[in-house]
């Protein structure tokens, strides 16, 4: 695995959210850059087009993200909490 990792964006975009939601938001952004490092193998040097914006949800917590192969991260943009 490269050193994906995840963002957020804007920078307040986790203020607010309760100890657990921001629990919950890092483990399963961790998971997902995870996975995506083992999806777009090539990372930085990817050429082709990228994924694009997509959802995922698990327990209370639902993120938006985008993966930025390049950049070797995903950047979330929106996050539920339904705690």
């Amino acid at each position: 695995m490269a050193d994906w990792h995840w963002e957020h964006d804007p920078d307040n975009l986790l203020d607010g959210l309760a100890p657990e939601a921001l629990a919950e938001v890092g483990l399963l952004a961790r998971e997902i850059a995870v996975r995506e490092s083992m999806v777009f193998l090539e990372g930085a040097s990817y050429t082709g087009i990228g994924p694009g914006l997509r959802t995922e949800s698990r327990g209370s917590v639902m993120l938006t993200y985008i993966t930025d192969v390049r950049g070797e991260r995903i950047v979330v943009v929106q996050v539920n909490w339904y705690g």
